[in-house]
């Protein structure tokens, strides 16, 4: 069992434990790639830099593989799932089944729309806010749209980073 702390992520070889303990916060191979390769960071301010650099600037394959790791927005995540997306989206577990159907319909929209599943910083987030939230950018045009996409998905690697920071990894 590792316990991660900034000090053996700058120091830990670049080997399958270091890039699977990454990939917990982000699944595109590149941002891990660039997390590993900046080594090392001077404190978690500048691995979060790092880390908003490494997200904004991925390209189409590389977000969608970021996409891969993350569940649609109110779908229920099994009990064997990711514990992180069940935390993040704790905001959903106690929707009714219609909040849950409108989500879904958002989704389904989004996803229709953009040609990928909604991404949104969820952590704090009621499903009433996530639903609104969904439904604004809806109305985006797709260039808009992605900024946006890769904006919350680097809020997440940053939350997901500090959480790695502070736990045993499992």
């Amino acid at each position: 069992m590792t316990i991660w702390t900034l000090e053996h992520l700058n120091t830990a070889p670049d080997d399958d434990h270091l890039r699977s303990a990454l990939c917990r916060c982000c699944s595109a191979r590149v941002w891990v790639a660039a997390i590993v390769a900046g080594r090392p960071y001077a404190d978690q301010d500048a691995l979060g830099v790092a880390s908003d650099a490494a997200t904004m600037s991925l390209d189409p394959a590389g977000f969608t593989e970021a996409l891969a790791g993350h569940p649609r927005i109110g779908e229920r995540v099994p009990i064997h799932g990711e514990q992180w997306s069940r935390q993040e989206q704790a905001g959903v577990a106690g929707a009714d089944e219609q909040l849950r159907a409108e989500l879904a319909a958002a989704n389904a929209a989004y996803e229709q729309r953009f040609g990928h599943l909604y991404l949104v910083c969820a952590t704090g987030l009621p499903a009433t806010d996530l639903l609104d939230i969904c439904r604004v950018r809806l109305t985006n045009d797709p260039v808009a749209e992605r900024t946006v996409s890769l904006a919350e998905l680097a809020k997440i690697n940053r939350l997901r980073l500090g959480k790695l920071l502070r736990s045993e990894d499992r």
